[in-house]
């Protein structure tokens, strides 16, 4: 049998590494942090323990990896998903949508991944998360922002504030009320995106007038 070529070798690290990252995602949120153990994840992706070791220097550090994953799977599709667009106000409002959606549909494992940024270990950069960012600066230039390069970073402190706001253990503030000052903020028309309601709470909002 002849030696497996560069690029095959490639495909099959990039495959295993997704599977780690795709059982991080569903043993986290079934068990919580604290109870998955890095065996238990290469476990449920059928891969030799020291792979997790190999590619990842600590829980930590793969489950933020999974969980910007996660976000990117997320909101490529929702900005992509049918009928396409190319409108900048849609864009944005699909990108807050499917932020806010993965903080209802993903509880534990977003608590546990915003408690991970918030301590001393901080900010992971990684590929996820660089594909992550390059989504969200792609539709603050759509949008039509006249300084892309100093919003995208304040849209990103924004969806970041109501994910924890969502989350809050014992006060957590409604997701539709949140939605309803990102999408005043940014001028967005509560039609936008996927609505949870005919109209926002407390009834229709002015539109803001926002400086592109």
């Amino acid at each position: 049998m002849s030696p497996r070529s560069p690029s095959v070798n490639e495909e099959l690290r990039r495959r295993s590494r997704e599977r780690l990252l795709q059982a991080t995602v569903e043993l986290v949120g079934e068990r919580g942090y604290e109870a998955t153990t890095l065996g238990d994840i290469a476990d449920r992706a059928g891969a030799a323990r020291g792979l997790v070791s190999y590619y990842f220097p600590g829980k930590r550090q793969l489950l933020q990896s999974a969980v910007h994953r996660l976000m990117h799977l997320t909101l490529e599709a929702t900005l992509e998903r049918e009928p396409r667009t190319e409108d900048g106000d849609e864009r944005l409002a699909r990108a807050i949508d499917a932020i806010l959606g993965i903080a209802r549909d993903h509880p534990t494992l977003m608590r546990t991944h915003m408690a991970g940024i918030l301590t001393a270990e901080g900010f992971v950069q990684c590929p996820e998360q660089q594909r992550l960012a390059v989504l969200l600066q792609d539709t603050v230039a759509r949008y039509g922002s006249a300084h892309p390069d100093s919003d995208y970073p304040m849209l990103r402190a924004q969806l970041m504030g109501a994910v924890v706001a969502v989350l809050l253990p014992g006060a957590p503030m409604p997701m539709e009320l949140l939605r309803a000052e990102l999408f005043q903020r940014y001028g967005l028309g509560w039609e936008r995106g996927v609505p949870p309601g005919d109209e926002p709470p407390g009834g229709t909002h002015a539109r803001a007038v926002v400086q592109r």
